[in-house]
C-alpha cells in the first residue's frame, strides 16, 4: 500500500507529514515510524507528522519522534500544518489545542498558557520552578517551564562553549523529570533577544525548537531579563515569541513546504 507524504520544515526542523484527515492511514507502529524518520534507510525527518480529523478542533496532530515516541508539542511542526492549512486553524494536540494563521510571508502560532507549577513540568519532588536549586556540572540552577512540553532553561555566558551533546541526554533523563525533559542553553544577547540551543527530548540536538523558543523566552521575560516580543536566535534561524504574563503565547516565523513523494508501506514494517 502506498501512502502520500510532504515533506516540510521550520527553519531546518524537518518533518514528514502523512494527512489522514480524509482519507484514513493504516496504523504505523512505533518501528514503523523510526524507519521512516531514519536519515539513511528512511525517509529521514526530526518528527513524523500524522494529521487526523477532530471533534475538538480543526484538525488533529500527532508528533513522533525519531525513536517512533510520540511527543506533546512541536511548535515548527505547528507553523508547517498552519502553512499547509492555508486559513486560520485550529490544531488539537496532546498538549492542548493550539492556533495557527498566517503571518506576512511566515506562520503566527498562539501555543497556549505557560504552567510552571512543578506538578505541571512534571518534576519527581517539590521545588521552585523559578530557580531550581540542582546543576550538572556547569549547568547550574535552571528554572522549568511546561509549554505543551516540558523544558529547563539554563542561561549561559557562551552557548557554543556548552557540550549540550553530552549533558543534554543526562539531564534529560534524570529522575528528577518523571517523563523527561527537553534541555535548552540560553545566552542574552540584548534588550530583547537571545541564542539558544536545544537538546530534544527523544530526538537530540535540534536546528530549531518552537517550543524551546517559546520557554527560554518566557522564562527571560518571567524572570525580568529580556523585554516582550523576543527574537530567539537558533542555529536554523530566528523565531519571534510574545507573552505578557499572563496571556497567551505567540510564536511567528517562517515554514516552508519541500517535496512531496510517497512510499511503500511495507517496506517499513
Amino acid at each position: 500500500m502506498r501512502i502520500p507524504f510532504i515533506k516540510m520544515h521550520g527553519l531546518g526542523n524537518d518533518f514528514v507529514v502523512v494527512d489522514g484527515r480524509t482519507e484514513p492511514v493504516p496504523p504505523l507502529g512505533t518501528s514503523t515510524r523510526a524507519a521512516l524518520a531514519d536519515r539513511h534507510t528512511g525517509i529521514g525527518c526530526d518528527q513524523l507528522i500524522l494529521l487526523e480529523p477532530s471533534d475538538a478542533a480543526d484538525l488533529r496532530m500527532r508528533i513522533f519522534n525519531p525513536d517512533g515516541q510520540e511527543a506533546s508539542a512541536c511548535g515548527n511542526a505547528a507553523r508547517a500544518v498552519g502553512l499547509l492549512a492555508g486559513q486560520a486553524t485550529s490544531i488539537e494536540t496532546k498538549g492542548g489545542i493550539i492556533h495557527a494563521r498566517r503571518d506576512g510571508g511566515g506562520v503566527a502560532v498562539e501555543m497556549g498558557h505557560p504552567r510552571f507549577d512543578w506538578q505541571d513540568i512534571p518534576l519527581a519532588y517539590p521545588m521552585d520552578t523559578a530557580a531550581m536549586p540542582v546543576g550538572w556540572e556547569d549547568l547550574q540552577s535552571p528554572a522549568a517551564v511546561n509549554v505543551g512540553n516540558p523544558h529547563v532553561v539554563f542561561f549561559v555566558d557562551d552557548v557554543a562553549g556548552v557540550p549540550l551533546h553530552r549533558l543534554g541526554p543526562i539531564v534529560e533523563r534524570d529522575p528528577l523529570f518523571p517523563d523527561a525533559v527537553n534541555v535548552s542553553v540560553a545566552q542574552i544577547t540584548g534588550p530583547a533577544s537571545l541564542e539558544l540551543r536545544v537538546w530534544e527530548r527523544g530526538a537530540g540536538l535540534t536546528r530549531a525548537c518552537g517550543t524551546g523558543a517559546c520557554a527560554a523566552a518566557v522564562i527571560a521575560l518571567r524572570q525580568r531579563r529580556l523585554a516582550s516580543p523576543v527574537a530567539v536566535s537558533l542555529p536554523g534561524g530566528t523565531l519571534h515569541i510574545t507573552w505578557h504574563g499572563d496571556g497567551l503565547i505567540t510564536m511567528t516565523g517562517p515554514a516552508a513546504e519541500t517535496f512531496r513523494g510517497s512510499f511503500e508501506l511495507e517496506d517499513y514494517l
